[in-house]
Parts: C-alpha cells; sequence; structure tokens
C-alpha cells in the first residue's frame, strides 16, 4: 500500500503527491465546489461569521447533498427543518472552505507540508469528497464486489478507482494523524 501522508515531528504532515493524482484531487474537489453552490448573496467578507439563516428547511432532491447535509431529526420533521433552518448554511460554508483549502494547499502535487489544523480539515473534506462519490456510484457492499469484475476498459471503472483510491488515501491520514 503506498503511503501519502507522514506525520512530521514536531506536528503537522507531510504529504507526497504526483502530479497526476493531485490533479484527481483537484477535479473532484473543484466539482464538489460547484455542487456546494456560491456562498449565500448576503455573506460578509469582513472576517466576521456568517449569521444567515438559510431559506431551505427540507432535504435536498439531490443524493449526493442530502448525504451531506441530512435530517437532523428523521422522526420529527418540523424540529429537522428547523435544525436546518439554522445550521445549513453555516456547514456548507464549512465544507465550501474547507474544499478552498484543499485546493490552495494542493497546488501541482509533489511534497505539501500541511500543520494539524489544514491536516483536519483535509481530512474532512476527503471525507466529503468520498461520501459525495460514494453517493453518486451508488456503493454498497454488493456493488463494490461487482466493480471488481469489471474490466478495465469498461467506463464505470474509473470512478469507482478513484472511489477507492480516496478511500486510501483518506485512511493514510487518519493513519498519520493518530
Amino acid at each position: 500500500m503506498n503511503t501519502w501522508f507522514t506525520r512530521v515531528h514536531g506536528g503537522g504532515v507531510r504529504l507526497r503527491i504526483t502530479r497526476e493524482e493531485a490533479s484527481v484531487v483537484h477535479a473532484l474537489v473543484t466539482q464538489l465546489l460547484d455542487l456546494l453552490g456560491g456562498p449565500a448573496p448576503d455573506q460578509r467578507d469582513d472576517g466576521l461569521p456568517n449569521l444567515s439563516f438559510s431559506e431551505n428547511t427540507t432535504v435536498s432532491d439531490d443524493p449526493v447533498l442530502a448525504r451531506l447535509f441530512p435530517d437532523a431529526y428523521q422522526e420529527d420533521g418540523a424540529a429537522s427543518a428547523e435544525f436546518r433552518r439554522y445550521t445549513e448554511a453555516s456547514l456548507r460554508d464549512g465544507k465550501r472552505a474547507a474544499a478552498q483549502l484543499v485546493l490552495e494547499t494542493l497546488g501541482e502535487g509533489g511534497e505539501i507540508f500541511l500543520d494539524d489544523e489544514q491536516a483536519q480539515v483535509w481530512l474532512r473534506s476527503l471525507n466529503d469528497l468520498r461520501l459525495a462519490l460514494g453517493t453518486r456510484l451508488e456503493i454498497t457492499e454488493e456493488s463494490l464486489e461487482r466493480t471488481r469484475a469489471l474490466d478495465w476498459n469498461d467506463p464505470r471503472t474509473a470512478p469507482f478507482a478513484a472511489y477507492d483510491w480516496l478511500t486510501y488515501l483518506l485512511e493514510d491520514l487518519v493513519r498519520a494523524l493518530w
């Protein structure tokens, strides 16, 4: 198994990633940012927290967004809607900021140093990417077994390979941090 992340004495982690791997991460993060959408129109850019409330109080019809922003109270629609109203905008902003940090620190690959805080942000963003891709591909235990039988020339192979690779990358970062 490849090692991408290594714990650095004194704190932080070192990421060694090829240009090709970095381009895959870049493409996936860019797609995630597109899915998350832009900041709310009334968002301030003065460094202060955005205290706006979400107009949305229902789970998205898009399965990926529904997975990234699930119902807090599945048994209580009113409580779930109220919770979403007060939290979704800031959760969405956090996911967007994490994805932006990944893009800013990723560059074109090579050797990248991430301090402990940046490594935690990468962890959250890689997890979001894996959840999003797994949801889009409708990954289950059974589907993973079926994908192992796919021919390398089958166009479905690449996204499943990307999902597997994200799994290894995420696991490697977790091991480096703990």
